[in-house]
């Protein structure tokens, strides 16, 4: 069995440290081991209606504060009226 290993990363174990008013070190271990990232969990139902109107409105990371505001006053609630 071939396992692909470019989605893997190498992590290093923590390491031993003394704490000013320790008497001696604690914790730790050596050497590295190999993790791979967490799966993405799946969406709730709210999650997903919140990302789609937020899409819809043009939400998004970078935008202005005053643009979010805005967007979140006068487009989200639209999405969701009743």
């Amino acid at each position: 069995m071939k396992v692909s290993l470019s989605n893997f990363v190498k992590k290093n174990l923590p390491k031993r440290y003394k704490a000013k008013d320790a008497p001696y070190a604690v914790g730790g271990n050596h050497g590295i081991y190999i993790a791979a990232p967490p799966r993405p969990y799946p969406k709730t139902t709210q999650q997903r209606r919140i990302g789609d109107a937020a899409r819809a409105c043009g939400i998004k990371a970078g935008i202005s504060k005053s643009a979010l505001m805005t967007a979140m006053k006068e487009c989200i609630p639209g999405k969701f009226g009743k």
